[in-house]
């Protein structure tokens, strides 16, 4: 009922608009046409003026009653995010002051330069010093801006710091995977045609490979405070893309095409509670990617904590390649395999099948 009304009042607005329009060709045929085309300009005049500064009026409004409502009052919850706050801060300040000087010029001159008696419009065809001008000034903004975005964009996509937490993240719809080396600190290998085989091995790693056998899979993240984090993003199907809103970054997941990135989370989950007054907060990983029917749904969670606490939550896990060959495991449920190790515990290295 509430969106018939909607629709009721909207399709008034318009006939009322209608009529008015129709009302005033009427007075125009009757007062002639050069005398109401006069009238006409000093009332659009006049609401170009009341436009501007209501328009404005509106975008501070909406600023200060939105502004707390957005993640930027929260700060980057990673130390490289705080670059890209800095970076989105300078460009919405330069393009700000840009729109508030255009848009006042524009609305301005319709008003001042409206058609009076005597006034007659100046015409100039070509000034090659203001062609320079707006050519050149907007070129050297543009240019700084995008330097400074590429040079973050470089950082965040290098190398990685040689301490950082290593996890493989792999989107399929409408889910997210975590994978996490074991003690050996290397990922095992993986291959499509792999998957299922044996059945459970959703990411289709490679058991064959030693270095796979210690191999954790989680489908909630969990990330050490004040550590480097690199990821290695992966999609099963389509594309994907990690969006990491609260750490200020995002990446492709391409089918086939693994991509990286790393960042260094700066507040554990339970600070953020504290941050941002919300006791149920959690790091949300979107997809960023339209991905299908359900790609609304696709979320996943990261817990950031002290890093004693993340090797705390280590320690409990139980390597994939145990989870899917539990006869294997000699060391119980919770026991990791070290890959780095050879014949003195080769009783946890699989046989062949």
């Amino acid at each position: 009922m509430k969106e018939f009304f909607l629709v009721i009042i909207v399709a008034m607005i318009f006939l009322v608009i209608f009529q008015i329009s129709k009302a005033s060709e009427y007075v125009s045929v009757l007062k002639g046409e050069e005398k109401s085309r006069k009238q006409n300009n000093k009332i659009n005049g006049f609401l170009m003026v009341a436009f501007l500064v209501l328009g404005l009026i509106g975008v501070w409004y909406c600023n200060e009653l939105y502004y707390g409502k957005t993640l930027f009052p929260q700060g980057s919850a990673s130390v490289e995010g705080e670059q890209v706050d800095l970076m989105l801060y300078i460009t919405i300040g330069v393009t700000g002051v840009i729109f508030v000087i255009t848009q006042v010029l524009l609305f301005w001159f319709a008003f001042k330069y409206q058609e009076k008696e005597g006034q007659k419009a100046y015409f100039f065809p070509h000034n090659n010093k203001l062609e320079l001008l707006w050519t050149t000034v907007p070129a050297i903004f543009l240019t700084v801006l995008v330097v400074f975005g590429l040079k973050n964009w470089f950082k965040f996509t290098n190398d990685a710091p040689k301490n950082s937490v290593l996890v493989e993240i792999t989107g399929h719809q409408f889910a997210w995977d975590m994978r996490y080396p074991g003690k050996d600190g290397v990922l095992g290998k993986k291959s499509y045609k792999l998957y299922n085989q044996p059945l459970g091995n959703t990411l289709g790693v490679d058991f064959e490979d030693p270095e796979s056998w210690d191999d954790l899979h989680t489908t909630v993240m969990h990330l050490p405070v004040d550590k480097p984090v690199k990821l290695v993003i992966n999609a099963m199907d389509v594309i994907h893309d990690v969006g990491l809103s609260h750490f200020r970054m995002k990446m492709d997941a391409v089918p086939g095409i693994p991509t990286t990135m790393w960042f260094t989370p700066q507040y554990t989950t339970e600070e953020m509670k504290v941050r941002t007054g919300n006791p149920n907060f959690v790091y949300e990983i979107s997809c960023d990617q339209m991905c299908g029917k359900g790609h609304f749904s696709m979320r996943g969670v990261i817990v950031v904590e002290s890093e004693a606490d993340y090797n705390k939550w280590l320690a409990s896990q139980k390597p994939e390649y145990f989870t899917l060959h539990p006869e294997k495991n000699p060391g119980g449920n919770n026991q990791a395999v070290d890959s780095t190790q050879s014949a003195p515990i080769a009783i946890a290295v699989p046989k062949s099948n």
